[in-house]
């Protein structure tokens, strides 16, 4: 069995452990749930006050060019793009998932007028397929939502789907998708691809150009380290620039917004995928998590984030009884986060949880467990699952005050 004196041995060889004092984490809480909400940054408050005291407070109006607010979703999409495999002038950074679903989507049907299908697959994350939902209600019927299952999808490409909406890595189950493989078998059918990067971005090295990404999403707020409700980012290969009129014509996407034409001329390049007025906050927080993220190697993160799921695996099988695997057991087809099932799995997180180790809840009856390879240890893995063992041999997730829903789970 690995001892604590193992794990510390590990943690004392970590390339990556002088990047854990650069996150603001709670004395004596072992954080698994950056696959959902990212640790704090060090310098966020700092940042924050400066923003709102000098550059709001002060400078007011002006700051949009003093302190270059309104370049901020290509400065930031730039950063972003150095970790997805991507040129800076492919990714901008702005508005939520959600809502750059909805652009990937609008602006493959351009690339597909004739096509009327939007492929993905079940289980796939909520917004990803109600976004696609949506827009099919939207288009009167012209359009349609197609979901099959995961093993399925290869013999749903056909010539009438007109996108394939995919989750890099699965939010539940942490599987990855062989993103080069299924991006060829796609375009050789005359399909463009999105990707929803929200659970890979930071956490793995992801190639977009070398994967001939059309298009791809995520959020801000996870890996990234952007905080809750952080800008999400989008990506759009340099090939389809030109060739899409955006569906959601903001007028920061126009070539001239301060012209205040009454007709939208999209803009070159990027830009014209720019909505709303920024959310300068928002970038600010952001920045100081991209800009820890761009100073580590990303082959050290993602070597160790297979060293801790492998780990946690371990011990959770080698201590624990009545819970199931459900992440691949193979590190090369896993994200990084680790799911484990019991029927009783929302009781159990919530004990776990008081215990001070934070994961989060899946229903039906996932315990979903992520490792951030910057401000996760060994010794806190191992420690996780030695109180999870606890947990379970004294019965305490039994209480009462364990199984009341709270509304997130």
């Amino acid at each position: 069995m690995t001892s604590l004196d193992d794990v510390r041995a590990l943690d004392a060889q970590d390339p990556l452990a002088g990047f854990r004092n650069r996150f603001a984490l709670p004395e004596g809480v072992i954080y698994l749930d950056g696959n959902s909400l990212g640790a704090r940054p060090v310098g966020v408050a700092e940042r924050l006050d400066s923003v709102v005291r000098d550059e709001w407070g002060e400078d007011l109006i002006r700051s949009w060019n003093m302190h270059d607010w309104i370049n901020a979703p290509r400065r930031l999409g730039g950063k972003i793009a150095r970790l997805i495999g991507a040129n800076a002038h492919e990714v901008i950074a702005g508005e939520s998932t959600s809502v750059n679903i909805f652009k990937a989507l609008t602006a493959s049907l351009q690339l597909n007028p004739e096509r009327s299908i939007i492929l993905s697959e079940t289980g796939n994350f909520p917004t990803d397929a109600y976004m696609m939902e949506g827009l099919a209600v939207l288009s009167g019927g012209r359009i349609r939502q197609s979901l099959v299952a995961r093993d399925a999808l290869e013999d749903a490409l056909s010539p009438d789907v007109a996108a394939l909406l995919l989750t890099h890595t699965h939010y539940k189950s942490g599987s990855l998708h062989n993103m080069a493989e299924l991006t060829a078998k796609a375009q050789a059918l005359g399909i463009p691809v999105i990707w929803d990067l929200s659970h890979s971005a930071g956490a793995l090295p992801v190639d977009l150009n070398a994967c001939n990404a059309d298009f791809a999403v995520g959020c801000g707020y996870k890996y990234l380290n952007g905080g809750p409700g952080a800008p999400a980012f989008l990506f759009v290969a340099q090939r389809h620039h030109e060739r899409i009129f955006p569906v959601l014509s903001g007028w920061l996407g126009h070539a001239r917004p301060f012209d205040f034409d009454d007709a939208y001329e999209p803009a070159s390049g990027i830009d014209r995928f720019q909505c709303g007025t920024p959310a300068i906050l928002g970038m600010a927080a952001l920045e100081c998590g991209l800009d820890i993220m761009l100073e580590a190697d990303m082959a050290a993160i993602r070597a160790k984030s297979r060293a801790l799921g492998d780990l946690f695996i371990k011990l959770v099988e080698t201590r624990l009884e009545g819970f199931e695997l459900r992440s691949p057991r193979n590190a090369d087809k896993r994200g990084s986060q680790v799911s484990i099932a019991h029927e009783h799995g929302y009781a159990i997180m919530q004990a776990l949880i008081a215990r001070g180790v934070i994961g989060d809840f899946r229903a039906p009856d996932i315990l979903r467990f992520g490792f951030t390879p910057l401000y996760v240890g060994y010794e806190d893995v191992w420690t996780a699952v030695d109180r999870l063992a606890s947990i379970m041999q004294s019965g305490e997730w039994r209480q009462d005050r364990f199984n009341i829903r709270a509304a997130v789970t």
